[in-house]
């Protein structure tokens, strides 16, 4: 990661309740045959070769939080070679205890399964409730120069960090578009029923909207009032239904909405999809103090926006939670300068929160030491470094 980071003086972490693993199991999974370990609850520091497994530790935590993880990785990719399924554990300090949570995926099966305190749940969103994890991976350095799609998965992600819910109302919101592409693909007459699907999809759709904007409108002030070393961002939901939530009621956009997918179904059982919907938006970052669009900023500046974007995002959800949330950086030096570095290390620390950042050597996580537990990953075994 380049040069050793020397800070002069270190703030003694913030006592706010915090998400924290203690332990994490793994059986099968990625390069990992059988692995546990028993954690002290301190920031971890993983480092190791390139392709020695250290970023599976941090997806495997990222499975145990609602969405798909850190990699969005098929099912089919996350058994260890040869086994049909797997099975990911940890025990979260939390603000109301221990909590024992656990995802697998047994041989042949199609769908995961989650568990919590050794309960099955229906759905990972429910996690919530229990868990939460900001993140920061190398294929995010591209995000403010790719398609929408990445962008606006970051733009949920943030909307999650304040709002909980948002993910249920996203997976409500993508099975009834899908729903009615299944009818008009089959030519279906029934129009009531597309219809009842349209004035569901388009109520999702505006409440998805909606909670967008609420957040960044947030992001936006508590960007612009903290004092950060980093970059201070702007940003703004580019959408045709968040633009008419800015000017119009709900109930209002709701009707429009409805109103415009049934007009377009000709188009959309041609097309596949639906022509209109949230699921169009972009997701727009302006670097506030060069008054640049994030796409044209050096590599280094936009990850510099970026980190101070995730550190915001892990900001508004212990504001909303009341908790930490667990900070996954995966290769979080690259890019960054060592006075950058220097200054995340020291964010890190005045939050209290746990943060895990992996790296192919020790060299410039010295800040750390005696505020992290280091592993040293090599060829899917973990050892501790006693520093």
């Amino acid at each position: 990661m380049g040069a050793t980071l020397r800070v002069v003086t270190m703030p003694a972490p913030r006592t706010h309740a915090r998400i924290a693993a203690r332990t994490l199991e793994l059986t099968t999974f990625r390069n990992y045959p059988q692995l546990r370990l028993d954690l002290d609850g301190r920031c971890c520091v993983v480092t190791g070769p390139n392709g020695a497994g250290k970023t599976n530790l941090l997806e495997a935590l990222s499975l145990l939080v609602p969405g798909r993880g850190l990699r969005r990785a098929a099912l089919r990719d996350l058994p260890q070679a040869g086994a049909g399924g797997f099975t990911v554990f940890a025990r979260f300090a939390t603000p109301d205890g221990e909590r024992a949570v656990g995802t697998s995926l047994a041989a042949g099966a199609e769908r995961r399964e989650v568990h919590v305190d050794g309960m099955a749940i229906p759905t990972s969103s429910r996690l919530a409730e229990i868990t939460a994890a900001v993140w920061l991976t190398p294929a995010m350095d591209r995000l403010f120069v790719e398609g929408t799609a990445s962008r606006r998965r970051f733009l949920d992600r943030l909307v999650h960090a304040g709002d909980p819910t948002h993910a249920r109302q996203l997976a409500r919101y993508e099975h009834l578009i899908r729903e009615r592409s299944k009818l008009l693909r089959g030519g279906h007459q029934d129009g009531d029923w597309l219809t009842s699907l349209e004035r569901q999809a388009a109520e999702a759709g505006t409440a998805i909207a909606a909670a967008r904007l609420e957040v960044t409108t947030e992001l936006n002030r508590r960007l612009a009032a903290r004092a950060t070393p980093f970059p201070v961002a702007r940003l703004h939901v580019r959408g045709e239904v968040e633009e008419r939530l800015r000017h119009q009621a709900a109930i209002d956009v709701e009707d429009w909405l409805s109103h415009g997918l049934a007009g377009c179904r000709d188009d959309d059982r041609l097309t596949g999809g639906a022509r209109i919907g949230p699921h169009r938006s972009d997701l727009e970052v302006h670097d506030v103090e060069l008054a640049s669009p994030a796409g044209r900023l050096s590599t280094g500046r936009q990850k510099a926006l970026l980190v101070g974007l995730v550190l915001a995002e892990s900001h508004l959800g212990r504001d909303r939670s009341g908790r930490w949330p667990l900070l996954l950086l995966d290769e979080v030096g690259a890019h960054l300068d060592r006075r950058r570095r220097s200054e995340l290390v020291h964010e890190i620390l005045a939050t209290g929160a746990q943060a895990w950042l992996t790296g192919t050597e020790p060299d410039g996580f010295e800040p750390l030491e005696g505020h992290a537990q280091f592993l040293t990953v090599d060829q899917a075994k973990v050892m501790f470094d006693d520093r």
